[in-house]
């Protein structure tokens, strides 16, 4: 098993201020289009709430699953592995991506010392 250098949770307090921001700036500028729809052809109305999470989610699994990173973690130059080190599995993305979701998910760092997606997926972020 080769050795992790997990970063700490400055780092990744930095990468999600960068990822939230660019995720809100995504579901934002969708949800103005979607606005615009429902205004001009009387579509259904979907509040922005399902835009954030949508995005929020999507925009995790496609990074961390092509890249092993989203652009918050290129930012702080770290990265997404499994516990050996290796690329994480589809699934353990996806897995990461829903929990992700969850507003409990950070209250788990003071009682296992990591998010509860990094706990769930077995996976942890390290610096490239």
């Amino acid at each position: 098993m080769m050795k992790l250098n997990s970063v700490g949770i400055g780092t990744r307090i930095l990468n999600f201020l960068v990822d939230i921001i660019l995720i809100f700036l995504l579901a934002y500028v969708a949800f103005k289009i979607h606005k615009w729809y429902v205004f001009y052809y009387k579509i259904t109305y979907i509040n922005f709430g399902w835009f954030f999470f949508g995005t929020m989610f999507f925009y995790c699994l496609l990074f961390e699953t092509f890249f092993a990173k989203t652009p918050g973690k290129w930012f702080t130059q770290t990265k997404v592995v499994n516990l050996s080190g290796n690329k994480p599995s589809f699934f353990a993305i996806v897995l990461r991506s829903f929990i992700r979701l969850t507003i409990i998910d950070v209250f788990f760092i003071p009682f296992i010392d990591k998010t509860l997606h990094d706990y769930v997926s077995k996976t942890v972020v390290v610096e490239t």
